[in-house]
């Protein structure tokens, strides 16, 4: 099975690796379709992402707006830096509240790994303690609950694909 690998690197990144069995271009639309984020991104049970609403452009904007079952709601957004189609995505990110002391910048690189996909998501914090609270939060449960439900989506789009 597949394992999420999360590191803090220097004093103000983390970088989360992870092998899906898809190839990139599919890894991709996962990260930047509406419909396939809404199957997958949803972090612990009890958790749906409500709101997703995504231009994806070099300076577009995304929004996504989480929910729990008893209707607490987490919200961030942000702007694309750099998108290269299958192979990278940069974008600020903010959250509500600005309850991670500042604006990160989130960059995912999807690397061909035979005929899976490598993601590797570098989240550069503006501090050492935005970085050590987002490590806190129990950041790693969420990711990993969201991965192995982007199995899933995957699998199931290489089905429809494949008919």
């Amino acid at each position: 099975m597949n394992r999420l690998e999360l590191v803090a690197n220097g004093d103000r990144e983390i970088i989360m690796t992870r092998i899906f069995d898809a190839p990139p271009h599919l890894v991709f639309d996962a990260l930047t379709i509406p419909a396939l984020l809404k199957r997958w991104l949803k972090g612990p049970d009890g958790w749906s992402l409500e709101t997703c609403d995504i231009d994806l452009r070099v300076g577009g904007a995304y929004r996504y707006v989480w929910k729990n079952d008893d209707g607490t709601e987490m919200g961030m957004g942000g702007t694309y830096r750099e998108i290269a189609r299958p192979e990278r995505i940069s974008q600020t990110e903010m959250f509500d509240g600005n309850w991670t002391g500042g604006e990160a910048i989130s960059t995912a690189a999807l690397e061909p790994f035979g005929d899976r996909t490598r993601l590797t998501t570098t989240v550069l914090y503006a501090s050492p303690e935005s970085r050590d609270g987002a490590i806190q939060s129990n950041m790693e449960a969420g990711i990993t609950a969201s991965y192995a439900r982007l199995d899933t989506v995957l699998g199931d789009e290489q089905k429809e694909q494949a008919q």
